[in-house]
């Protein structure tokens, strides 16, 4: 009986020193990734994946539709990998940034989510944010997460300051957002200096002269105007008003006159739909009519934005950074078709942007040692031939090389191709 005791303890102990060498040697000592809060996250998939990815996406509001999609289109690219990236395998969870009650990104939220992320040491990546006040909070706290950063990838985040300097950033950024000195934050969608620019050259070659400039105070909406303003001036446009609009407020009539008393022929909005944004064109519309509405891509989605905008929606357009999918080739057709069949519905341009920054991370993961601080690093290295945009890669800054800007126009109550225009980089640097 003693010598059965004795036995028993002896391969107990033997467990334990094995389980203290693998957790002091840094090895994966369990079998599945350790699940991120129910709280705000959805249920683990392929929850045996050792590695796990996040996306931090506003599922709550106006653009649940959306960003609902993009949660799809990024479980759909784990699947067709077999939900491994090289010899790594990995799980994927859904956190949601908003809030019911905000029905929008919240700030609190997006700060409780960042620091789960980096607590639990079964993250290597977050695809995300979708909202670029979002990814201010939580760059940094990924930047000095424990043995990271953690790679981030975001398919929507346009702000200019998140990656580097010019007009319309703040004092202290980009710096300010990876207080390690190591860059762990990159985008597969252009910046608002090419948006900015984009939409500059869109009013001049709609006749407009005189532009009113519109924002809604958010990082965002302050960027992005500040952007269409600097390349509008440029262009020899006069710039007759910038202001900012409560987005709390229950009326713009008093804007939409002062929009009309100032000869603008054209009013840039920029913001976010969720900030009040369709009541505001709603009432340029009926205080201002005739005035042509240029929105940037806080104006997705365009559904979203005819319900609220009503008429004055119609023949107005949108901006969003990238490719529309008529215009995607070879991987980037395949997905399109492919997504399609699965999902029922053909994907919004962020969905398809949302499976770029997928395959960004798996790619990462694949030529990586598996740790956090090497997938960062990694990131900012991998070159995906024939991907879903073309050849994906990003400069030491965390932005892509390559950077069109779709128009689109509201026609018909639905969102229509324009044009597709890529600003020079001469306009840009100015934006």
């Amino acid at each position: 009986m003693k010598k059965r005791i004795y036995a028993g303890t002896g391969v107990s102990a033997l467990v334990a020193i094995v389980a203290l060498v693998a957790t002091v040697s840094g090895a994966v000592a369990r079998s599945g990734a350790t699940p991120l809060p129910a709280s705000s996250c959805s249920a683990i998939q392929n929850a045996g994946g050792n590695l796990l990815i996040a996306s931090d996406l506003p599922l709550q509001g106006s653009g649940r539709t959306q960003t609902s999609q993009m949660t799809r289109a990024i479980k759909f690219i784990f699947q067709q990998h077999g939900w491994k990236a090289g010899k790594y395998s990995i799980a994927y969870q859904s956190c949601d940034d908003s809030t019911a009650q905000a029905g929008k990104w919240d700030s609190g939220k997006a700060s409780a989510n960042a620091n789960a992320y980096a607590q639990n040491s079964s993250v290597v990546g977050v695809i995300g944010t979708f909202n670029s006040g979002a990814a201010e909070i939580e760059i940094p706290i990924l930047n000095r997460a424990p043995n990271g950063p953690i790679a981030m990838v975001s398919p929507a985040n346009t702000y200019v300051g998140l990656t580097h300097g010019g007009p319309g950033t703040a004092a202290g950024e980009p710096g300010k957002y990876y207080p390690t000195g190591k860059r762990n934050y990159a985008r597969v969608v252009a910046a608002d200096d090419y948006q900015g620019a984009a939409d500059a050259i869109l009013a001049k070659s709609l006749g407009i002269k005189k532009v009113f400039i519109l924002n809604d105070k958010e990082a965002y909406g302050l960027g992005v105007a500040t952007n269409f303003k600097n390349a509008a001036k440029k262009l020899g446009l006069s710039v007759v008003g910038f202001t900012a609009w409560d987005g709390k407020a229950s009326s713009y009539e008093a804007l939409a006159v002062k929009i009309k008393a100032s000869g603008a022929q054209g009013v840039f909005v920029g913001g976010l739909i969720c900030e009040n944004g369709g009541k505001v064109i709603k009432d340029i519309g009926a205080g201002a009519p005739g005035v042509k509405i240029l929105m940037p891509d806080g104006f997705t989605p365009v559904s979203a934005t005819v319900q609220q905008g009503g008429s004055a929606s119609e023949g107005a357009f949108v901006s969003v950074a990238g490719l529309p999918n008529a215009a995607l080739k070879g991987a980037g057709a395949k997905f399109v078709k492919d997504f399609t069949k699965a999902d029922k519905k053909e994907p919004d341009p962020y969905s398809v942007y949302a499976a770029q920054a997928a395959e960004a991370l798996v790619g990462a993961i694949a030529q990586s040692n598996g740790t956090r601080a090497d997938v960062a690093k990694q990131l900012f290295k991998i070159k995906l031939k024939n991907s879903i945009l073309g050849t994906l890669s990003f400069n030491a800054n965390g932005d892509v090389t390559a950077n069109p800007v779709t128009i689109y126009q509201i026609k018909g109550g639905k969102s229509t191709t324009y044009k597709v225009i890529v600003p020079p980089n001469s306009l840009v640097k100015s934006a």
